[in-house]
This record gives structure tokens, C-alpha cells and sequence, in this order.
């Protein structure tokens, strides 16, 4: 598996992270099945939120089904997210709401520190001191090493940075083949009658390589906005074609081949699987070692219906 240093920070990371949004029901033997292919292929990265389950369901399952020692715990990277009021549901980055998420997460997950805590979704009405006065005060009680942000854009970003005293690490964004808005528009800027050179992002995949905040891509088999796998689906008939090409020269698994098509970026990106499978895990993490030729990736961006002009 291939890691590297998350910039700003001393933690060495995976290029594949296990997400844990949909383990709520799971049982306990499932979830240490699905750590184990984890570990077994070299991910040691578990990313949470606190809604995810309800009110830190996730959380608290990935707590009890695998009652981790402290130094089991210390083995691995732990990243949670904060910012979702899902009742209303509303977004809120007040003082008071990232505190008690922070130790709600802390509580579910029976550790005394998060990693990471990523920002979970732009909130429109942040008050950008109230954030840094709860990073600040997490920091300094150990209960949080690192900070980012989720879903958000270049100038959101250094809104809180004005404020924020502590680097923002990451930034997780959707990307997979077919929802790559945030590398095709770039590649056909200045195109007046192409839906693809419409800037929807502003530029935030170049700004998060200018300022090394790590982009970790989530719904990476995803065809759009949670509306289905593109991987074996008949409406990407030609797409499949060629990762089934790909996969069987690289003798792979296809779940590699839409894996390496992020992992091969240069902006050093993590991939955020979605799955519960631990074969798919298992799959998918062999990817983070194929280094793909730039006409193979080519290839794929063209067979996913982006133009290169």
C-alpha cells in the first residue's frame, strides 16, 4: 500500500481510507472482519462523523465490536466529522455544537483523541472565530491532533484559515471517474459551449495542491450523486470496457483500476471506500499500487464521457 506523510502533520497515511458511514447495522463479527481486510491490505486510516448512524452510531459500533486496547488504538489513524445538525437538518460550526460533537465522538469511540476532525459541510452561517476558539481549545487538551474540512470551496476555506491558527490538512471531496468536475473542468477551461468548462468548484483541486491540504475523495465507484456504481453498470458500457481491459493486464480487480485512477493523480490524493465488503476493500486497496500510464488514464477520462479537447 502505498503512504506518504499528511502534510502539516507527522501521521503517516494510506492512499485508500475505510469509510465506516454504513456499519450501524453491521454486526460485530462483520465489522472486525471488515478492520481485519483493512489492515491485511494496509489501511490503517478509518474515517467517522458523528452522524453517520444516528446521533454516533458508526462510532459507537466500530467501538464495540472491536474493543481496541490503547495501544491498538495508538496503531491507527482515526478521523471524524463534525458540523451537521441532522434534525433540521442545518449545518453548525458554532463553539458550543463542535465541542460537544467532538466529545460525543470521543465518548462513542472510546479513545481520548481523534486524529483528524474534519469541518463536515459548509455552514453558511460560520462565524469563523467560534470555529478557531473550539480548534483551539481541542488542540490544546489533546482530544483532536489535526484539522480540515469537508465539501468545501477555495474561498471557505480561507475564510476559516483568517482565523484558524492550526493548518487545515485535508479537504474530502466526491470524485470518481465519472464525477470528476474538479479535474475535467480545468482540462477544458475557456470552452464557451461546453457544460464541462462551467467551474462549479473554483478551482479547488489546484488550490488544495497550492496549499498542501490533502484531498481525500469519497464515492469513489460512485457514477454521480449516490445514484449507483458505474462499476459493471450497463449505462457505462464503454467505460467498463476498457477498466475490464485494464484490470486483466494489470491483473487486478476492477475496484483496483477505479481506485488507480485517483491514486495515479500527482496532487497525492487519498481514496475514501464506501463499501462494507471486505473483499471489495481488499480490491479496491490494490489500486494504490498500480501506476497507470498517462494515455491508460487518458483512456478512462474519455470512456467516462469527458472530453479532451
Amino acid at each position: 500500500m502505498k503512504t506518504f506523510t499528511l502534510p502539516h502533520t507527522d501521521i503517516a497515511v494510506p492512499a485508500v481510507i475505510t469509510g465506516m458511514m454504513r456499519i450501524d447495522d453491521k454486526s460485530d463479527a462483520e465489522v472486525r472482519a471488515l478492520f481485519d481486510a483493512s489492515l491485511a491490505a494496509g489501511i490503517d486510516f478509518f474515517d467517522h462523523a458523528d452522524v453517520y448512524g444516528g446521533d454516533h452510531g458508526c462510532e459507537r459500533r466500530f467501538a464495540d465490536a472491536l474493543q481496541l486496547t490503547p495501544s491498538q488504538r495508538s496503531e491507527i489513524t482515526l478521523q471524524t466529522k463534525a458540523g451537521i445538525a441532522p434534525s433540521g437538518p442545518y449545518f453548525d460550526f458554532s463553539y458550543e455544537h463542535l465541542i460537544e460533537a467532538v466529545e460525543g465522538s470521543l465518548e462513542a469511540l472510546r479513545t481520548d483523541y481523534v486524529d483528524i476532525l474534519l469541518l463536515h459541510r459548509p455552514d453558511a452561517l460560520v462565524e469563523p472565530e467560534e470555529v478557531a476558539r473550539a480548534f483551539d481549545e481541542l488542540e490544546a487538551a489533546g482530544k483532536v491532533l489535526a484539522f480540515g474540512v469537508s465539501n468545501h470551496t477555495p474561498a471557505q476555506i480561507e475564510l476559516l484559515k483568517k482565523y484558524v491558527s492550526q493548518p487545515l490538512v485535508a479537504n474530502q471531496l466526491q470524485l470518481s471517474i465519472t464525477h470528476a468536475p474538479i479535474i475535467a473542468q480545468g482540462v477544458a477551461m475557456n470552452m464557451a459551449a461546453l457544460e464541462q468548462s462551467v467551474s462549479r468548484d473554483l478551482g479547488v483541486l489546484d488550490y488544495c495542491r497550492l496549499h498542501d491540504i490533502t484531498v481525500q475523495a469519497w464515492s469513489p465507484f460512485q457514477a454521480g450523486f449516490f445514484t449507483g456504481v458505474f462499476l459493471g453498470n450497463p449505462d457505462y458500457p464503454e467505460l467498463n470496457s476498457v477498466i475490464d481491459r485494464l484490470a486483466s493486464s494489470y491483473d487486478v480487480p476492477a475496484e483496483a483500476i477505479a481506485t488507480a485512477w485517483i491514486t495515479r493523480h500527482p496532487a497525492q490524493m487519498q481514496v475514501v471506500l464506501g463499501t462494507t465488503t471486505p473483499a471489495r476493500v481488499t480490491a479496491a486497496a490494490k489500486g494504490a499500487d498500480v501506476a497507470l500510464t498517462r494515455p491508460e488514464w487518458y483512456e478512462l477520462y474519455r470512456a467516462a464521457g469527458y472530453l479532451v479537447p
